[in-house]
């Protein structure tokens, strides 16, 4: 199958619907294959997800597509200047080639809401499958990578400092946009038809494989729940600081802590919950952002790269992570991409193998 970009579907062909549906195929079947096997390792421990959480995310998405579309009618009224805005957004908006785009992009928007509310089930499922065990294992992994200090030690000689730290933290919580401007991004703007479709492959799998399966077999919590829940003080020096911090300016994460764990005391379920460190979805996406984006713009990508750094020095230095975490999620997001593309590759030879077999077998006219 040719690559394909969004712009193509402007014309409205069903054929063209037809063709890039067939090309998601991959990602439709894994998905409710993944999906699948999640209600029923869920129900078999009595957990029945609702569809509570599929809502509220599609809220969120609902959101941030009102927020999107209140800045595009505000640039463009503002470059065009026209004489009557309603007629020209009224024009804009009914257009039939953006109404094509999104239905186009429907299916995998889809696939993108129902995707969290199952991780967070499994995510604040993973006591009543493993106990945390290997925080110790990880400390001891990243004493050996720093000669004998903790990750977050070496790091806080330059970034222990009260406004950097909250800086760390503003920056931790925008990763956040990934999830769903960004992902919006993938999903309507022209973009490869390949690197679209490997793209929500690997973000699909990264969610479920790292961070529902991986997540659950080296269970840990990571160092600002280790004295709380497991009662280790390893890390007691380290929340210190970052209380103290917060004494000076105001550092968002300590409220995110606090609230993810006391939802974990309650067992609330429900999107965004649940506790894990090992691997890293914060790095395992945020990687994940790089390696696609650089393939569309060198400059996006040189930013991703960045903000991929910083997210993982973010997460130790905040106390979420080990430094493990986020090199373990770095090396499976990497295996993930390329395993994708396998597939989606061999799924487009298939197809067009197929095309060709019925092409030779329909008699002459």
């Amino acid at each position: 199958m040719d690559a394909q970009t969004d712009s193509e579907l402007a014309l409205g062909n069903s054929t063209d619907l037809a063709r890039r549906w067939l090309g998601e195929v991959p990602i439709f079947v894994i998905g409710l294959v993944l999906v699948t096997i999640c209600l029923g390792l869920l129900m078999s421990h009595d957990v029945f997800p609702s569809f509570g959480g599929v809502i509220e995310n599609a809220r969120i998405f609902a959101m941030f597509t009102l927020i999107l579309v209140a800045f595009d009618a505000a640039w463009h009224i503002n470059r065009e200047r026209p004489e009557s805005p309603i007629e020209f957004l009224k024009a804009r908006y009914s257009a039939r080639p953006l109404w094509n785009t999104i239905l186009a992009g429907a299916p995998l928007l889809a696939v993108a809401i129902t995707l969290l509310p199952f991780f967070s089930k499994m995510k604040a499922a993973i006591p009543l499958f493993k106990d945390f065990t290997w925080d110790e294992t990880f400390i001891a992994w990243d004493r050996a990578f720093f000669f004998g200090y903790d990750a977050w030690e070496v790091l806080q000689p330059v970034l222990g400092y009260p406004i950097v730290t909250a800086f760390l933290a503003l920056l931790y919580h925008l990763w956040f946009l990934l999830l769903y401007p960004g992902v919006m991004f993938f999903v309507f703007c022209r973009v490869d038809s390949q690197l679209r479709r490997q793209f929500f492959l690997t973000y699909m799998l990264s969610w479920t494989l790292i961070g529902g399966a991986m997540a659950t077999m080296l269970a840990s919590v990571g160092p600002c729940f280790l004295e709380p829940m497991l009662g280790n003080p390893h890390f007691a020096d380290q929340m210190a600081y970052l209380n103290a911090a917060n004494e000076e300016v105001p550092i968002m994460t300590l409220r995110v802590q606090s609230l993810l764990l006391e939802w974990h005391g309650v067992g609330k379920d429900g999107l965004g919950s649940g506790i894990t460190a090992m691997p890293s979805m914060h790095c395992a996406i945020a990687f994940l952002y790089w390696i696609a984006v650089r393939r569309i713009d060198k400059r996006w990508g040189a930013f991703f790269a960045v903000f991929f750094f910083i997210t993982w020095i973010g997460s130790v230095h905040l106390a979420y992570h080990f430094a493990v975490d986020g090199l373990v999620s770095l090396l499976a997001v990497a295996g993930i991409w390329w395993a994708s593309e396998k597939i989606i590759v061999g799924w487009d030879r298939l197809v067009e193998r197929q095309a060709a077999l019925r092409t030779k077998t329909v008699p002459a006219e």
